[in-house]
């Protein structure tokens, strides 16, 4: 997992994607995103509540007691799913909301608090310095996942080298991976399994195949691999 995000990268990944809501219209919330059975109604609903979920986890590095994400995985997905239907300006004030507290609740951690571990929905631990990272990948993922206008390739370069780093991290960690090798226009090389087809593409592309399974600006040496669900 990348480390290197601030929560100053944070703000400004959050003041973009306001951006893109502010130039929808009432009724643009109920189109399709590009999170599978996802409208933007769900999308930013989920961008609200994992503000909340991080905030939450801040609280317990700064204060050292144990605080859930959420308060169980059916209390997560029953809030993601009665918010989505809202009207677009209630979709967009409570995302507005949650995302200036999670902020202010941001600003009590310290230097102090960096190495403070922390656990996500699943069990997986991070230390309190991951949690920037972990905020500007939801924040930027989903405003792609809008579809109002934002790409893979409309997101800063250093965050999509690192997000692509971060996909194929990932990815290599499963338990059977895929044999691939990708190559980014822009020169990098990543080496997944034995690496056996080469996958092609820009950075952007190459990101938003395996995070998305978006096939457009990617090529492949013979048929283009299948990719497991989730990776």
């Amino acid at each position: 997992m990348t480390t290197g995000a601030t929560w100053s990268d944070v703000a400004d990944a959050t003041r973009a994607l306001w951006d893109t809501a502010y130039r929808l219209r009432e009724g643009d919330q109920h189109a399709p995103s590009l999170c599978d059975g996802w409208t933007r109604g769900h999308v930013f609903t989920h961008v609200a509540r994992n503000a909340d979920a991080i905030g939450n986890l801040v609280t317990w590095a700064v204060t050292g007691v144990p605080t859930p994400m959420y308060a169980s995985p059916e209390a997560r997905e029953h809030d993601i799913q009665a918010g989505s239907t809202r009207a677009l300006a209630d979709l967009v004030a409570d995302m507005e909301h949650s995302a200036t507290n999670l902020a202010g609740v941001a600003d009590r951690l310290g230097p102090e608090h960096a190495a403070r571990e922390v656990e996500l929905r699943g069990g997986w631990t991070v230390t309190a310095s991951q949690l920037p990272w972990l905020r500007l990948r939801e924040v930027c993922y989903h405003h792609v996942d809008l579809r109002g206008g934002v790409g893979w390739a409309d997101l800063p370069d250093r965050w999509v080298a690192a997000f692509l780093t971060d996909e194929v991290d990932r990815l290599s960690r499963r338990s059977h991976p895929p044999a691939l090798t990708l190559r980014s226009d822009e020169g990098d090389t990543h080496a997944i399994g034995d690496g056996t087809a080469y996958v092609t593409g820009s950075r952007a592309a190459l990101l938003g195949w395996l995070a998305r399974g978006l096939a457009d600006g990617v090529s492949c040496d013979g048929p283009l691999p299948t990719l497991p669900k989730g990776g």
